[in-house]
């Protein structure tokens, strides 16, 4: 037994354990910001503790590894929670204040725009977090945009702190040279237009750049009720097929390039789509495989997914309490990463599944681990998912493709752009088929509810599948890697 407690482990699953606690202290700290946490001496304390689990490296010191990360997320969680109650006094009252357009609009089923702000400003004083904002449509109104508005404050949701309705626009301002990215995707995206009509336009546009602004509301609805709204918003599954894609590719050709294209292209695509939450989770754990793939390193699922949640955390401690968004990211990679290598290798052993296998089993594991929390937030899920899915994702990349050629040859040789956009339009219109079709069933979805406690049991039953699948099959999770 103390030749067990004395055994060292990697420094990797120390950081691994402190990443946990990081995350649970800062879902902690909405509970326990008056309690003194936001002091700096907690984060000196904090960082001290890790450092001797790290000199250490022996097994029982794990815990201690847990508490500094607890420490260090209560310190950080606290400083936030402090700065935001600035928000309270200005609830109830009608308010002159000034953002920044962090995300694209969108309409609401009132036909009101909706628009998230950050850099927030009242009187000149600077307020964190991010507001929720509806207003009249505005012409031109587009994301990095300076304005100045009027309205009521109420109490935010989600990870947004304050809410204000009906809106009234007094200002304007477009910093220049404005966002530059955002200037190439919307003319790309005319370009397309040009030569695919709608909806499947914007389709396809949405399956490369995360826009759904555009979309007809007929067919978003379709979307959501058929759970394909995850192919055309800003993910790391379309993402993650970029980068496959780019691999594949250049690989045979130089690991350096294929490493400078791919890392360029998270980048771009990031700058592109927006620093949401599931785009920097996304960009994140996309760098990281890549750097590891790289130098010929393995990342253990379980360590880079939690580190890569402390980190995005420890940047923005709002999304612990009640990003939907950041939620729903981080389970579906870990079923991606998790999950489906395991089920691969229980029910197939250890060939190596081909790609209508791999994306049907990603689906499926993708689908399980976010269906509780879907249940338990919107009170229903899915009966066609899967099979829509299925009857989908395996064609997404050739879309990608042919839509990303398409506004290529729209802008270079107009004249026979035709020969690819006629296929993209096709293909476009047999997914805007099945989306449709699916989500118009009488039983497309099932209404229910569950409470918090069932959320927890159903992913203790998960974590424990995963470890008895890990245990027969003696699958080392390590030689799953995303980019492969």
């Amino acid at each position: 037994m103390h030749r067990f407690v004395a055994t060292k482990l990697h420094y990797s699953w120390f950081i691994a354990w402190l990443s946990a606690g990081v995350v649970a202290g800062i879902f902690l700290s909405q509970y326990s910001y008056q309690s003194g946490f936001d002091s700096f001496v907690w984060l000196i304390v904090g960082l001290a503790l890790f450092l001797l689990t790290v000199w250490k490296q022996q097994f029982w010191m794990v815990l201690l590894a847990v508490l500094a990360g607890v420490i260090i997320g209560l310190w950080r969680g606290s400083v936030t929670q402090h700065q935001l109650q600035d928000y309270s006094q200005l609830y109830g009252h009608n308010i002159e204040f000034k953002g920044r357009i962090s995300d694209d609009l969108e309409k609401n089923k009132q036909g009101k725009s909706t628009v998230h702000l950050d850099d927030i400003s009242v009187t000149g004083r600077r307020l964190p977090g991010q507001l929720w904002l509806t207003i009249d449509p505005v012409k031109d109104l587009r994301r990095g945009d300076i304005i100045v508005v009027s309205g009521l404050f109420n109490q935010g949701f989600g990870s947004f702190k304050a809410s204000v309705y009906n809106g009234k626009i007094i200002k304007v301002k477009r910093p220049m040279p404005g966002d530059l990215a955002l200037e190439v995707r919307d003319w790309f995206a005319d370009a397309v237009r040009r030569v695919i009509t709608e909806p499947e336009a914007s389709l396809g546009i949405g399956f490369l750049v995360g826009q759904k602004g555009d979309l007809p509301s007929e067919l978003e609805e379709s979307l959501r009720l058929a759970g394909l709204t995850h192919i055309i918003v800003a993910s790391g599954y379309n993402l993650t097929i970029l980068i496959r894609l780019t691999r594949r590719l250049f690989v045979k050709i130089s690991k350096y390039l294929t490493t400078l294209v791919s890392s360029s292209l998270i980048l771009c695509f990031i700058a592109v789509t927006g620093m949401s939450p599931s785009m920097n989770r996304a960009g994140l754990v996309a760098g990281l495989s890549l750097l590891a793939w790289y130098y010929g390193r393995k990342f253990h699922p379980f360590v880079l997914l939690i580190f890569v949640a402390a980190v995005s955390l420890m940047i923005n401690p709002n999304y612990a309490w009640g990003d939907l968004g950041w939620q729903l990211s981080f389970a579906a990679f870990a079923g991606v990463m998790i999950l489906s290598p395991l089920l691969q290798r229980y029910f197939f052993g250890d060939k190596k599944p081909g790609l209508m296998r791999q994306i049907i089993g990603e689906t499926i594991s993708a689908f399980i681990v976010t269906l509780p929390i879907i249940v338990y937030t919107f009170g229903y899920f899915s009966n066609v998912a899967i099979i829509a899915n299925i009857l989908i994702l395996p064609l997404l990349p050739l879309a990608m493709l042919l839509v990303f050629l398409s506004g290529i040859l729209s802008l270079a040789v107009p004249a026979i752009a035709w020969l690819v956009a006629v296929p993209a339009q096709w293909l476009l219109q047999y997914m805007t088929f099945v989306a449709s079709t699916l989500a118009h069933f009488d039983w497309s979805i099932t209404e229910t509810k569950i409470s918090i406690w069932a959320v927890g049991a159903t992913y203790l039953t998960i974590i424990f599948a995963c470890l008895y699948m890990s245990y027969v099959t003696k699958y080392n999770l390590r030689d799953s890697n995303l980019i492969d």
